[in-house]
């Protein structure tokens, strides 16, 4: 009977120690975000915004530890065009050359792992575009309820290779470059 009640502290100190030593994971929602895109090309470049459609930070305590966020890729739009040239390149960015969004209306990206070094994380996670998913990494600043990050994307490795000097020859300034920027503010 002492062993049975010796047992059952020890099993119990055990549980509430490890209660205070695993920190409780919680997700934060993000109420807010910005998301800018620049595409650039031999004669130039052009940028836009793309919406969040949902997304939600994974904190233990203040730190990041993952997180998953669902883009609405038919919300693409252009700011630096008006009128018709607006409208145009609007429609191929939507289309199959690009971002095809009648099939793949969302694209996702899910943070597997966040390495913290000051107010900056290294973010390591899975990105999915047109229903191709590759590793990525970047890095992301937390200032209180608020992270940014800038990182580009090889929008090659999801099958978009309109355009590319990579794929395609004597594209002359007609070539568009492979990489895209994305300038991201969260708030949650």
């Amino acid at each position: 009977m002492k062993k049975m009640i010796k047992n059952s502290v020890a099993l119990s100190l055990i549980v509430v120690s490890s209660s205070f030593t695993n920190p409780v994971k919680e997700k934060k929602t993000v109420q807010e975000s910005t998301i800018n895109w620049v595409g650039k090309k031999v004669t130039g470049k052009h940028m836009g915004t793309i919406d969040l459609k949902e997304g939600y930070l994974e904190m233990e305590g203040d730190n990041i530890v993952g997180g998953t966020f669902v883009i609405d890729m038919t919300s693409i739009t252009v700011t630096d065009l008006s009128g018709e040239y607006k409208e145009k390149l609007e429609g191929h960015l939507n289309s199959d050359d690009f971002f095809g969004v009648n099939n793949h209306p969302t694209a996702t990206l899910v943070v597997n792992s966040a390495e913290k070094n000051g107010d900056t994380y290294t973010i390591n996670g899975n990105i999915t575009i047109k229903g191709v998913t590759e590793p990525i990494t970047f890095d992301l600043n937390k200032n209180g309820n608020t992270a940014t990050s800038s990182f580009k994307i090889d929008r090659t490795k999801f099958g978009i290779r309109y355009g590319s000097g990579s794929f395609f020859d004597n594209l002359g300034d007609k070539t568009i470059y492979d990489d895209f920027e994305l300038d991201i503010t969260l708030k949650f």
